[in-house]
């Protein structure tokens, strides 16, 4: 017979994990700052047209955490080495953002750095099309706009709807309804993910 003991033993000294973790796609990002002509800026870079996933959108360095990176936050500083050629000395990384969980690109662990000089970038060309700079000067005064993204609920023809009590809530017509934020700096447009993760930096970072 299993007594409550067995679960305390089972359970002593774990720490909380997130979930899925374990299954699916996950990437770790580094939302950057940079001083451009004295002025403290968050870079951005746009993916290079020729790629195959998001060509031409704008995001932050970052990418994929392989089975070989040690941690998220590596994973992180690799990708930034790797997409703006520079080196692990270049970058100061300063703190995690909040880790987030997305419905279709699993889970991303974002971290503030910064660029120790603009100079030393040298965007790889395979990945990154062009970087920009925007102001926090500017950001910090700039209101995004904000829409809703539709997702209905889809069940494959052989899901048991007939065995759920209220079934009838989880019909095709159901609909859920993700907030999506846009800002506009000159001819760029920064919406999507990296869009969620500047909003989270700037409320949390924001002079009040």
């Amino acid at each position: 017979m299993i007594d409550l003991s067995h679960i305390q033993n089972q359970l002593a000294g774990r720490t909380a994990g997130i979930i899925g973790q374990d299954q699916g796609k996950h990437a770790a990002v580094i939302l950057p700052l940079v001083y451009d002509d004295n002025e403290l800026s968050i870079l951005f870079e746009v993916r290079a047209h020729h790629l195959n996933s998001q060509p031409g959108e704008i995001c932050f360095p970052g990418g994929r955490i392989d089975s070989t990176d040690p941690t998220p936050k590596l994973a992180a500083i690799r990708e930034l080495t790797e997409e703006l050629g520079v080196t692990n000395d270049d970058i100061n990384l300063i703190a995690p953002l909040d880790i987030l969980v997305t419905p279709f690109r699993g889970i991303i662990y974002p971290f503030v750095g910064q660029l120790k000089s603009i100079e030393a970038i040298q965007p790889n060309h395979q990945e990154v099309d062009h970087i920009f700079t925007v102001p926090l000067s500017f950001l910090y005064n700039y209101e995004p706009e904000r829409f809703d993204m539709g997702l209905r609920f889809e069940p494959e023809s052989n899901f048991p709807l007939q065995k759920i009590s209220n079934s009838r809530a989880y019909s095709s017509s159901r609909k859920s309804l993700i907030p999506e934020i846009f800002y506009y700096y000159q001819d760029y447009v920064i919406w999507g993910l990296t869009a969620r993760i500047l909003t989270h930096f700037i409320e949390l970072t924001k002079p009040r």
